[in-house]
């Protein structure tokens, strides 16, 4: 044990008949008082002060002793005291060190100074105080265990150990039981484990199941998982993280890589944990369940619509749109749903909207709760805090700390900014060990192919217009049954019909397709929209303005490679809007790696040059191909068409193309087997 030279008050030396220094070795500490055992010094001669009364030190006799003449009763005069002799100095020396005892406690605010020393002080074995620490030392005296939803922190008090404890995020001091809690997260937890405190058994397994990356996930991993074949390796891995994580992941990989397969294939695991709700932008619901459809097994899927929630909740899979979840919250409670999916989370970005304040309510009391995001989350770290919170509250502290720290917090006079970002690296470190997986494509380049083709089913908002113009058409079919179908005149009154159903089936999705648009840019930077009406073109045109390009039949020369320019080179052009034939052939977009056709040629090799815009041979990229179709109108009856000749064209050594009139002659027969 340690011996200290301690400097103490005058007013409390007096009152307590003790030295101003001596020399001591402290036995316990608390928070105001040390416990100390020692006796007098005169190694105040080296200070020139006296060690009892604490004066200044002037007669030489004095400086010699290190005790004034009053207090060592000399009165400046050796004689008084036995001479000047180097025996009789070590004498006065003992004296001072046997007949002044110091056994006591010395509050911390009577201390003015505490001295490192040479000398030593023998504490004897059979000390109470120090019979009291032995007694103790059998139990953890730094230790930290769960109390409640709090960490309860124990320990004797050190300034050391005080200071650490101070720097935690919402900590707090408990007066009445001398110790202290702080909210349970991971940087608490890991901070004190650093600090050397015992961690109760809960806390290490809080911090292990925790503390997860994908790179942890091994083959072992996914193959006990018995997944499906289709899957790629790192989707298959996607899966376990989801599994590892118990259910409670944020899925954050770039758009294209099969974030809901790899949700989807992670609910087929445990058809036992059902309801599930779906929350999704209105505009992929359809593909929700498109998607489940082929990833699952029967699934009972159920879409909610509009705002009145009278209807049956009967299904396994329940798809909802975040507009209107506001109004379905409380019956979608009683339901007690097993597991929550929230896809494109970034919608509750904003704390305060009624679609984020519906998803808090709807996620308390759900077990496992799934986001899927494909934004770049480093570049807007404010868009995400919702959505961790909601996944795993411990990972990160309050909001105000957390944007202070990632958001590049700012005052602007009138209020605080959060839309910066700061300290990216360590957020993207932090949720990757955690909750998060992230993999971009140039990851997993070498398991894609080149290119990726999806059909995204489109709700219409004016169905019942569509279906009686449809009924005519078939009644217009059944008038031409029996007619030669290479009749000139009949095909271009077919193509006539046909056109109107196109026109009005692009009309009824232009909508949501906008909105599927513009979330794409959102998250995924540039995009390639084909079209074949010039009325689509003209309405992206106006929605996107000052970030999109057109090349159609009105642009040609010098005007359509600056388009083509803009778009290469500018960051700020997002979005290139083509007409399939003008903008089809002849120019390069490789700025971009997704295409989405919002309209459908007549031809399969049309179709393929417009993919070809992005996607080059010998290129090293992966391009997404998009169909955004009218679910159940000639759309999807004309991709079907295409898709078959397409496979029929790569099929024809002489590579023989398909032409207009034999597309629509069969789309002509396609109607009349199916309707009359």
């Amino acid at each position: 044990m340690k011996t200290y030279l301690y400097h103490i008050t005058s007013g409390f030396a007096q009152r307590n008949k003790l030295p101003m220094y001596f020399v001591a070795v402290p036995l316990i500490e608390t928070e105001k008082a040390f416990y100390v055992y020692g006796r007098g010094t005169v190694e105040t001669a080296k200070m020139g002060v006296c060690c009892v009364c604490g004066r200044t030190l002037t007669h030489p006799v004095s400086v010699e002793l290190g005790i004034g003449p009053e207090c060592g009763r000399h009165y400046w005069d050796w004689d008084l005291v036995g001479g000047y002799t180097k025996e009789n100095i070590a004498r006065l020396t003992k004296v001072v060190q046997e007949n002044i005892h110091v056994d006591s406690w010395i509050p911390k605010s009577r201390i003015i100074k505490t001295l490192p020393t040479n000398e030593v002080v023998v504490v004897p074995p059979d000390h109470p105080k120090l019979q009291s620490i032995n007694n103790k030392s059998d139990r953890p005296t730094r230790r930290a265990f769960l109390s409640a939803n709090d960490i309860r922190i124990e320990f004797p008090y050190n300034i050391n150990d005080l200071d650490k404890i101070r720097s935690l995020p919402s900590r707090k001091f408990h007066s009445d039981g001398k110790y202290w809690t702080a909210p349970l997260n991971i940087e608490v937890v890991e901070n004190l484990k650093a600090w050397g405190f015992q961690l109760s058994t809960e806390l290490e397994t809080y911090l292990s199941k925790t503390k997860l990356n994908v790179g942890q996930i091994t083959e072992t991993d996914t193959s006990k998982l018995n997944l499906s074949p289709e899957l790629y390796a790192f989707q298959k891995q996607g899966v376990a993280f989801i599994e590892a994580k118990q259910g409670r992941a944020l899925i954050a990989d770039e758009m294209g890589l099969g974030k809901t397969i790899q949700t989807l294939t992670w609910l087929e695991l445990h058809p036992d944990k059902q309801p599930v709700v779906i929350v999704v932008p209105a505009s992929l619901k359809l593909n929700w369940v498109k998607e489940a459809t082929r990833w699952m097994t029967s699934p009972k899927c159920q879409i909610l619509s509009g705002e009145t929630s009278n209807t049956p909740l009967t299904g396994e899979i329940i798809i909802i749109n975040y507009d209107i979840l506001i109004h379905w919250v409380e019956a979608l409670q009683r339901i007690k749903p097993q597991v929550l999916i929230l896809d494109e989370v970034h919608y509750t970005k904003n704390s305060s909207a009624k679609r984020t304040k519906a998803v808090k309510a709807l996620s308390k009391g759900i077990p496992h709760v799934i986001a899927l995001s494909g934004t770049p989350i480093i570049n807007r770290p404010v868009e995400i805090f919702n959505a961790v919170k909601l996944i795993d509250p411990t990972v990160i502290p309050s909001f105000f700390e957390y944007a202070h720290r990632y958001c590049g917090a700012r005052h602007n006079g009138y209020g605080w900014d959060f839309s910066g970002a700061t300290n990216t690296q360590e957020l993207h470190d932090k949720l990757t060990n955690t909750i998060m997986i992230r993999r971009r494509k140039e990851d997993v380049l070498n398991d894609l192919p080149g290119k990726t083709r999806s059909f995204i089913p489109i709700e219409l908002d004016n169905e019942k217009e569509y279906h009686a113009a449809e009924m005519d058409f078939v009644e217009f079919v059944r008038q031409q049954k029996g007619q030669a179908a290479a009749n000139r005149a009949s095909n271009a009154q077919s193509l006539v019909e046909i056109e109107g159903l196109k026109q009005l089936a692009v009309k009824g999705k232009l909508t949501q397709v906008t909105d599927w648009i513009r979330n794409f840019l959102e998250v995924d930077g540039k995009l390639v929209v084909f079209v074949t009406h010039h009325f689509v073109i003209d309405h992206l045109m106006t929605t996107f303005k000052s970030i999109a390009v057109k090349v159609d039949g009105t642009v040609s020369g010098q005007a359509r490679q600056d388009a083509v320019d803009r778009f290469q080179n500018n960051p700020n052009i997002q979005l290139f809007v083509g007409n399939i034939k003008a903008a089809g052939v002849g120019i390069t977009l490789t700025a971009a790696s997704n295409v989405a056709f919002i309209e459908l040629p007549w031809t399969p090799g049309d179709l393929t040059q417009a993919e070809d815009r992005c996607h080059r041979i010998g290129q090293k990229d992966s391009v997404n191909i998009h169909y955004l179709l009218a679910e159940n109108t000639i759309e999807e009856n004309i991709a079907r068409l295409l898709d078959r000749k397409r496979k029929v064209l790569d099929s024809v050594l002489d590579g023989k193309e398909t032409d207009q009139e034999s597309l629509l002659s069969e789309l002509m027969k396609e109607y009349e087997n199916n309707n009359v």
